[in-house]
């Protein structure tokens, strides 16, 4: 072999010596993470090392410009973050918002599925007054005009469940069976529920019924302890291994993505093995 050949392949054996092979896990369940899961001073490079190593498909709410990073190390970008699909207290339920955004998610969805993104997130709202009713029906009446296109370039549009008592006041998708009766109403295969387990837990409970009842409308999870939205494991109220059992015996083939923040005093990739292992059903 030429030096200046042997050199390169040098360098490429180190570095994959360097890379711990990543961890076998059933995959029955993909995994995948957010950014809040780990150290603060942690890189963003550093932490989808990790993540590819335990096993993770793949990384939520990570934008265009960070795709590059996360596909060197075979990460999906799960979920398009914030942007075409609104904010947490201004999106869908506001008709005045809806031309705008509109323009948004069509270009939002065109990127989507020229990399390989298969989940947009959107919200519905603060009711700032407004009745339920009244917003759902302009949410119904906005994902209609881009079902289509989702349909087409097969993305699904995921509308975030979120808790309105601890950290989202207001927040119209407050509920399960409001945001259920708006996914009725798309009826599209490409328009779902983001079901954030931990948000779920604080409105409704009942966390597996509803789960099962309600599958048909759901596209992603999101999970989280309660309270404090800390590690899933024993130091909170739910019982997660039984939740991810649940959802993989109802054959669900999307992404699971762990969105909790580590306790003070936790080690970050002590947890998220933990809650890997925890899901690995």
């Amino acid at each position: 072999m030429r030096r200046r050949d042997f050199l390169p392949a040098l360098a490429a054996c180190a570095a994959a010596a360097q890379t711990p092979a990543p961890v076998e896990r059933k995959g029955r369940l993909k995994q995948c993470v957010t950014r809040g899961v780990f150290a603060r001073g942690m890189s963003f490079e550093d932490t989808c090392r990790e993540a590819a190593r335990l096993g993770c498909k793949g990384y939520d709410l990570i934008g265009p410009a960070d795709w590059p990073t996360l596909k060197k190390y075979g990460l999906k970008p799960t979920m398009y973050p914030p942007g075409p699909g609104g904010n947490i207290p201004d999106a869908l339920n506001r008709k005045e918002n809806h031309e705008a955004l509109e323009k948004k998610m069509h270009v939002a969805l065109d990127e989507a599925q020229a990399n390989g993104v298969p989940n947009i997130i959107t919200f519905s709202g603060n009711r700032k007054g407004m009745a339920d009713a009244e917003g759902a029906d302009n949410c119904v009446a906005f994902l209609n005009r881009v079902k289509a296109h989702a349909e087409d370039k097969g993305i699904t549009i995921c509308m975030e469940y979120l808790n309105s008592k601890v950290n989202h006041k207001d927040y119209m998708f407050d509920h399960i069976a409001w945001g259920v009766d708006v996914m009725k109403r798309v009826n599209s295969p490409r328009v779902k529920i983001l079901y954030d387990i931990y948000h779920a837990q604080i409105m409704d409970g009942d966390i597996v019924r509803n789960i099962r009842d309600h599958f048909q409308w759901i596209g992603h999870y999101h999970t989280g302890g309660n309270p404090g939205r800390h590690e899933i494991d024993e130091t909170q109220e739910l019982n997660y291994r039984f939740i991810a059992q649940a959802i993989a015996d109802l054959g669900y083939t999307g992404y699971v993505a762990h969105e909790y923040s580590p306790a003070q005093g936790r080690d970050a990739i002590a947890s998220l093995t933990q809650a890997m292992q925890i899901f690995d059903v």
